[in-house]
């Protein structure tokens, strides 16, 4: 079988790597030129561990490949997943401009029996939306579906949530369709993943229902971290204690300066939004969305306070994507927190094993300083904060580290070291919760 993936972004990409992998012949299709011949080139745009290497193998065997034509590519194909974006809007609804050109685009190229599967992450009702769009303009009266198939990649660990998901859903209204979908992920029967099959509506809510949850379980625990802090109680045997009721599990009850990247905050807050448009205000998500935006601030006040002033202070930070093994930076509170500390007139200077490159374009004009080690950017400093807990950060040389400052005082975000080691080497030490 053929099929089409409409975007190269993260979850594109990931995707059909992952599909020419099944076994499938994928064709993905941007209409960024330069990205396409970067990717044709074998080069990789975005950091993902083990997708160059997938993606390098199936362009050798001739499963993959990438275009800027669309309509040869669905012209082709069986199937087309639309992968492009829908970023966060001017009013906090999801931007939607981006799917609706691929559903003009589609209504012009297709031409005999389609499968439309929508992996975006779009509100409820937006594939009944694509459908009726394409059914308006499209040029020859062919019959087609659309099918919903959200994606749940986690990113430093897409490759094994594509390979092993915990669960593939499909919501469509022809059961022709689904058959269909549900053959292209028929090597992963074998592995006996759970496939739910249910209607559009409910497909398109499974997607935000589990981000918000989640996001709900990490403005809990990082409430409950700043209540320990006041008490005298340790966060991390609380969240031990609670995570051992099977009922609530370990998962996602890690204190933090709060979550990021390119799902939880955009999902959060339309959903949000969602229950506002459909007349149930969702009381819950509209406070954790609450709740992260003050842990950040929380921080850079936290930071200050110990400081008594932010003025002229050198700070060091370790860590600048939102989370590690990725090179993404959109809503990092590591980000925000450096932007937090320049406007306090800081001075600071970072270090990231993968997202300086991506952190210079959104930091242009502050007073950053870009380290190549996480001793570079320690040294000389009143601070360090370590905001994003990459592997490397945690078996450092911490004697080094305290001979190189000037002031050895750390801020531990994530809780990566021990209190008691770090103590006992004669820094000053703040963590979350503790």
């Amino acid at each position: 079988m053929h099929v089409t993936v409409v975007g190269t972004g993260y979850v594109g990409l990931v995707s059909g790597a992952g599909f020419a992998d099944l076994g499938l012949s994928v064709t993905c299709v941007d209409c960024d030129g330069e990205k396409i011949d970067e990717l044709s080139g074998g080069r990789i745009p975005i950091y993902e561990i083990g997708l160059e290497e997938i993606v390098r193998r199936n362009v050798k065997n001739n499963r993959l490949s990438f275009s800027t034509n669309l309509k040869s590519a669905v012209e082709r194909s069986l199937v087309v997943f639309v992968a492009v974006g829908s970023p966060e809007g001017p009013n906090g609804e999801p931007d939607l401009s981006q799917v609706e050109a691929v559903a003009n685009s589609l209504a012009d190229y297709i031409d005999d029996y389609k499968v439309v599967v929508v992996k975006s992450t779009v509100p409820v009702g937006t594939c009944r939306w694509i459908k009726r769009l394409i059914e308006e303009k499209q040029k020859l009266r062919v019959k087609f579906d659309v099918v919903s198939n959200p994606e749940f990649l986690r990113e430093g660990s897409a490759i094994e949530d594509f390979m092993r998901p915990n669960r593939v859903v499909i919501g469509a209204e022809s059961e022709q369709a689904a058959a269909i979908v549900k053959d292209i992920y028929r090597p992963l029967y074998l592995i006996e993943t759970p496939f739910i099959v249910t209607n559009l509506e409910t497909s398109e809510l499974i997607k935000y229902a589990s981000n918000g949850f989640l996001a709900t379980k990490i403005s809990f625990i990082n409430e409950m971290a700043n209540l320990c802090e006041e008490i005298g109680a340790d966060i991390h045997d609380v969240a031990r204690g609670m995570g051992l009721d099977k009922r609530i599990g370990p998962k996602f009850l890690h204190p933090g300066p709060g979550y990021g990247g390119s799902c939880f905050p955009k999902d959060v807050l339309a959903l949000a939004k969602m229950g506002q448009r459909f007349g149930t205000r969702l009381r819950i998500v509209e406070a954790v969305d609450e709740v992260n935006r003050l842990q950040r601030a929380r921080v850079v006040q936290k930071i200050e306070g110990v400081l008594k002033s932010l003025e002229d202070k050198l700070i060091g930070v370790w860590g600048l994507s939102f989370k590690p093994n990725t090179d993404d930076i959109r809503e990092s509170p590591a980000i925000l927190i450096c932007k937090g500390l320049t406007q306090s007139q800081a001075r600071i200077q970072v270090y990231d094993p993968a997202a300086i490159p991506t952190a210079q374009k959104v930091l242009n004009g502050q007073d950053v300083r870009y380290c190549k080690d996480a001793y570079s950017a320690a040294a000389g400093t009143d601070a360090l904060v370590i905001a994003t807990e990459w592997n490397e950060f945690r078996n450092i040389d911490l004697e080094k580290v305290r001979s190189l400052m000037k002031s050895p005082i750390v801020f531990d975000l994530r809780n990566i070291l021990s209190p008691e080691k770090v103590q006992s080497l004669g820094f000053q030490y703040f963590g979350t919760g503790r």
